[in-house]
Formats: structure tokens, sequence, C-alpha cells
């Protein structure tokens, strides 16, 4: 009995546990990971801090540090700056999608994803391999983790940060 008590309690709290997270907006779930300080540093300096923790749906390319740190030397930095801000605004806008699309409803094979920054598209390549991201630089990006909830939408961890500029090629 005394076991069973415990089996139900340890189950009670992964589910309280889980509805908490998934409770958290995409902006609190960034922000309580340090794998993506940087990203929240740029999404602070952007001004998307409160977009992104709005209603929503949004999907989130959520690049790791390590994905900004292998962009050329004083990249961030310049990015960071105030008078960059538009220029780190397309950049982050690049990675967020207005609806909520988890892997499960990425089609095997390559379709177009226009993300928030109107201008430009995404090729998102998917295979039993896993979710490939191509931006027209030449980098794939690879979903590292896929699905993870928000309140306001879903977050895919990308090793790279996508750039705008050419458009992919999607076939």
């Amino acid at each position: 009995m005394l076991t069973k008590l415990k089996t139900s309690l340890a189950a009670a709290a992964l589910i309280v546990t889980g509805a908490a997270a998934s409770a958290a907006t995409i902006v609190e779930i960034a922000a309580g990971d340090e794998r993506f300080s940087t990203l929240v540093a740029a999404v602070e300096a952007a001004g998307l801090a409160e977009t992104l923790s709005g209603p929503g749906p949004y999907t989130v390319f959520a690049p790791v540090n390590d994905a900004f740190a292998a962009l050329p030397d004083g990249t961030v930095e310049t990015l960071l700056k105030p008078e960059n801000k538009d220029q780190l605004t397309d950049v982050l806008l690049y990675h967020v999608d207005d609806r909520m699309l988890t892997a499960g409803q990425i089609p095997q094979g390559s379709m177009y994803v226009k993300p928030v920054l109107a201008s430009e598209r995404l090729c998102i390549k998917a295979s039993a391999d896993g979710v490939m991201i191509d931006d027209g630089s030449g980098q794939m990006a690879t979903v590292v983790i896929a699905d993870i909830k928000a309140s306001n939408g879903v977050i895919h961890v990308v090793d790279k940060v996508l750039l705008p500029g050419t458009r992919p090629n999607c076939h």
C-alpha cells in the first residue's frame, strides 16, 4: 500500500510539473534555460520579449548559445548594439512562425515556411533522420530538440542561427 501511494505521489508530481512547465511562455522557458542566454539577451535587446510572451501561437526555432558563438567574431556584439536593433529584430523574426508547428505536423520531404519576417522564406526538410532547416546560407540547421511546448506555442531547438538573405532552394 505504501509503495502504491509513493508511486501515485510521484506520478502526481510529474503531472503537476509537466502542467507547470507547459503553462510557461516561450520567453519564460528560454529565460529559464542557460543554453538560451544569448537568445534571451537578443530578444530583450530587440524589444521582442513582450511580443513572444503574448498569446501566440508561435513556433520558435531557438538557437542555442553555441550557435551564436559559431557566428563570425563580433557578430553578436554588433547586433546587440542599439543602433543595430532593426537588423537584430529581422534576424530574430526569421526564427519565428506565427502558428504552432509541431514536429508531427511537418510532412516528410521539403516545404517552405514563411517566418514572421514576411519578406523571407525558410525551407524545412523532414526525413527519417530528423528535421533540417535551410536558410539559404549554404549551411543547414538541425533541429536537435523538438516540441518543447509552451503556453503560447512550441520551441524547436536548433544548432545554427538562421540568417535572412538568399532564398533557399526547397527541392
